[in-house]
């Protein structure tokens, strides 16, 4: 049997050449802090700089916190994104106080004929190639029946002229929508919109809430369109 011997040197060299090669290099750390800070700073300015009536959508900060993994390990990234949420729901809180005496629409089949035509909408899961909305007197009978046509996926909003569907003027009041869509001659999937005017907003620790007065208050989510 042969043995073969390893002289101190080598094993000395190997041993620091394997140190070496298991510390992290500083310039690597350094750059990855660097476009994680201006990251950050990008996008807290992008949030601070939105337009109050086209805020950035969760969805849309949710992706945008999501990439600072590649630039951070897992342990930073929930503190980093603790603190970006919080400075978010902050700022949103801020820009939506600028929807005070706007209109936006949310989910609700109410709509209200008083001076001018009443307004409403339409939120689709997918493209429908007919969308009808049926407006309904307090008896339940269809006052009048708007076609909006071909629409893609999303929010759509309509207007109603007060008209019936005999060409006369509907009396004034409260008026229920009921809609429908398809696609290729299959139902497909419409949430009715109303139209609400915004009173205040207030941030409390549920987030965001905004008084849209009887339509009562709302999670800034959930408001699906602004007027």
């Amino acid at each position: 049997m042969t043995i073969q011997a390893t002289s101190p040197t080598t094993s000395s060299a190997s041993a620091t050449a394997a140190a070496a090669s298991a510390k992290p290099a500083t310039g690597a750390l350094t750059t990855a802090a660097n476009q994680e800070d201006r990251f950050m700073k990008l996008l807290v300015a992008q949030m601070q700089n939105q337009d109050p009536l086209n805020p950035m959508d969760n969805a849309q900060m949710t992706s945008q916190i999501a990439q600072i993994n590649t630039v951070g390990g897992i342990e930073k990234l929930n503190t980093t994104v603790t603190s970006l949420l919080g400075a978010f729901s902050a700022m949103q809180a801020q820009s939506a106080t600028a929807l005070a005496g706007h209109n936006v629409l949310v989910a609700g089949n109410s709509m209200t004929l008083a001076d001018g035509p009443a307004t409403g909408g339409v939120d689709l899961a997918t493209a429908a190639d007919t969308v009808n909305v049926d407006v309904l007197n307090s008896g339940g009978a269809t006052v009048r029946t708007l076609s909006l046509g071909k629409q893609d996926t999303g929010v759509r909003s309509f207007s109603w002229d007060g008209l019936d569907s005999s060409g006369n003027a509907a009396p004034q009041g409260d008026y229920k929508v009921r809609v429908t869509a398809t696609l290729a001659g299959k139902a497909v999937d419409a949430t009715a919109l109303t139209t609400a005017r915004v009173q205040s907003v207030s941030n409390g620790s549920g987030g965001v809430q905004v008084d849209l007065g009887a339509a009562g208050v709302k999670a800034y989510a959930d408001l699906k369109s602004f007027l």
